[in-house]
C-alpha cells in the first residue's frame, strides 16, 4: 500500500486454533518419541567433542535430520493427524480443519472468495474433500503438477465463475504469475518457513485490480 496508493486495506490476523483431544495427545506422543532422537544424535555429537574430536559430517546431519522430522511430525499432526498418519480422513480430523470450514461458510454469507494455501499437496487434497462435503462444491485446488492449461483454465473460472467461491493453492505453486483478485480473503493453512513466500502468496488476490479489503488469516 505504501507503493500503490489505491490498494484498499489488507488486515492480517493470526487465528490460533485448539487441537481436538485425539489431536493433542497423538501431538504429545510423537513429540516424546521423536525429542528422545534429537536428544540421542545431541549426546552423541557432544560425546565427540568432549573426545577433542570434530563431529563427524553423518553426526551433524543426524542431529539436524532429526529436527527437521521432528518439526515436520508436528505442522503434519497440527494439520490433520491423517496427513501424518497417511489415512484417509472423510470429513475434518483437525482444529484447523473445524477452523476452516466455519471460515468459509461465513464469507459465503458475506458473497467473498477465498484463497487457501497450504505447502502439503496431500493436504490440499484433504481440503478438497472436506470442502466437498460441507458445501456440495468441489474446489480446484492448483498444485505443482497441473498443467500450464489446467492451470490458466483454474484461474480463468476462479476469476469469472461466482459459483466458485474457493481455490486451494500449494504454496510452491503459487509463489508468482497468479492474478486472484476475485478473492478477498486469504487463509494461510500451514505456515511456509520463511514468512516471504507467506507474503507472496498473499500478494495473488492483494495487487492491483483489486478493490475490496482484504482478509488474511493464518493458522496457528
Amino acid at each position: 500500500k505504501s507503493i500503490i496508493a489505491d490498494l484498499p486495506e489488507k488486515n492480517t490476523i493470526d487465528q490460533f486454533v485448539s487441537m481436538r483431544p485425539e489431536q493433542a495427545a497423538l501431538y504429545q506422543k510423537t513429540l516424546d518419541a521423536l525429542l528422545k532422537k534429537v536428544e540421542k544424535a545431541e549426546r552423541e555429537e557432544k560425546a565427540a567433542k568432549a573426545a577433542g574430536e570434530a563431529p563427524s559430517a553423518e553426526i551433524r546431519m543426524a542431529r539436524r535430520g532429526a529436527v527437521l522430522k521432528l518439526i515436520s511430525a508436528l505442522k503434519q499432526i497440527c494439520n490433520s493427524p491423517s496427513q501424518y498418519e497417511k489415512q484417509p480422513a472423510p470429513k475434518p480430523d483437525s482444529g484447523k480443519g473445524d477452523a476452516l470450514l466455519e471460515i468459509l461458510k461465513e464469507c459465503r454469507e458475506a458473497g467473498r472468495k477465498a484463497l487457501v494455501f497450504t505447502q502439503y499437496r496431500e493436504m490440499g487434497e484433504r481440503l478438497q474433500d472436506w470442502i466437498e462435503r460441507a458445501t456440495g462444491e468441489r474446489p480446484d485446488f492448483l498444485h505443482g503438477g497441473v498443467t500450464a492449461k489446467g492451470r490458466a483454465a483454474m484461474v480463468d473460472r476462479f476469476q469469472q465463475d461466482r459459483t466458485a467461491g474457493v481455490m486451494l493453492i500449494s504454496l510452491k505453486a503459487g509463489g508468482v504469475g497468479l492474478n486472484l483478485t476475485a478473492a478477498s480473503v486469504v487463509i494461510h493453512y500451514d505456515l511456509w518457513w520463511n514468512p516471504a513466500v507467506e507474503a507472496q502468496a498473499t500478494d495473488r488476490a492483494y495487487r492491483i485490480g483489486q478493490r475490496r479489503d482484504v482478509a488474511v488469516y493464518r493458522f496457528i
